[in-house]
Order: structure tokens, then C-alpha cells, then sequence
């Protein structure tokens, strides 16, 4: 079964003048130790037949407990990941208090085959980064929504990794 997801990728200008994106990284124990290639924009699956911007908005809210951006979404398109899923994403200006940042959980037996079920966060942290900066953080296939941004705001795209440049 072909699968959609969908995320909005909330921007802002520093005080240096440099555009910055919030992202978050994945909770769970497979994720702890992973950074380089490990962050994602604030996403999650959504059915077929839903709108996929009403479905960025619901899963930027239950990933990070915060309100949504007031003001335009920008559409950055889809892109379709190695694993099959699609992917849509919208860009929105705002400001996140990274100390109130908080996930919604999900339930897993752990540690494998113990028969013992553990909750973990969804994402277990967010973090603001320059474009290169998220280039490099992001899990592969996301990245292209950051030169998206850039092209639509009229910003110099981010180096990508190589990886990324294969895709």
C-alpha cells in the first residue's frame, strides 16, 4: 500500500540576517545516538483521500505541542522518498520556544523480544538550523524542500551533501 506523509517547515531570519529551519529529531532508541542524516521536518503519515496540508497541520502539533504558524504556507512540493512514501511539505514563518517543544508518544516492545512494552516521544528534540546546517541533519530525500524554500524566498540554496545529490 503506497504510502503519503505530510509536514510544514516552519522558517525565520536570525538576528544575523541568515534564514534558519526548525527540525526534529526522531524519539525512540533506534534514534539516540544518530544525528548526521537523522532529523526530519515535523511530518507524519496521513490517509490517501485527506487533504495533505490538514494533515502537515495535525502532525505539526501533535510532534511539537506548539501552535501553528500564523501567516502564509508556502507549497514546497512533494518528493518521494527510497522507501516509496510521498512526501508534502509546506514552509510557514514563525518562532518556536525550543523549551516548550513536546511529542506525542508512541508505544513499542522494549528491549526486543522481552515481551515488555516502553512509551517514547515521537521526536525527542527540535533545534533551529542554517540551511547548510540542515542539509546535513536531514534524513535522506528532505533536503530538497530546503532549496525549494530557498529558491522561493530568494535565498542562496544550501549545500546539499552528496547523498543528497543522488537522489
Amino acid at each position: 500500500m503506497k504510502k503519503y506523509s505530510a509536514g510544514i517547515l516552519t522558517y525565520k531570519t536570525n538576528d544575523d540576517g541568515q534564514l534558519a529551519v526548525l527540525l526534529v529529531h526522531p524519539g525512540g532508541p533506534f534514534w539516540v545516538k544518530k544525528d548526521l542524516g537523522a532529523w526530519s521536518v515535523p511530518k507524519g503519515e496521513h490517509e490517501p483521500d485527506e487533504e495533505p496540508l490538514v494533515a502537515a497541520k495535525r502532525e505539526y502539533r501533535e510532534e511539537t505541542g506548539q501552535p501553528l504558524p500564523n501567516g502564509e504556507y508556502i507549497d514546497l512540493g512533494e518528493t518521494k522518498l527510497k522507501d516509496g512514501k510521498t512526501v508534502s511539505v509546506w514552509a510557514a514563518q514563525g518562532e518556536v520556544n525550543l523549551s516548550t517543544v513536546i511529542s506525542n508518544k508512541f508505544e513499542m516492545e522494549w528491549p526486543p523480544h522481552s515481551g515488555q512494552r516502553q512509551s517514547f516521544p515521537e521526536i525527542d528534540r527540535a533545534d533551529w538550523f542554517s540551511l547548510d546546517e540542515a542539509a546535513a541533519k536531514l534524513s535522506s530525500g528532505q533536503a530538497v524542500f530546503l532549496s525549494r524554500l530557498a529558491e522561493k524566498l530568494g535565498v542562496k540554496a544550501p549545500s546539499l551533501p552528496e547523498q543528497q545529490h543522488l537522489l
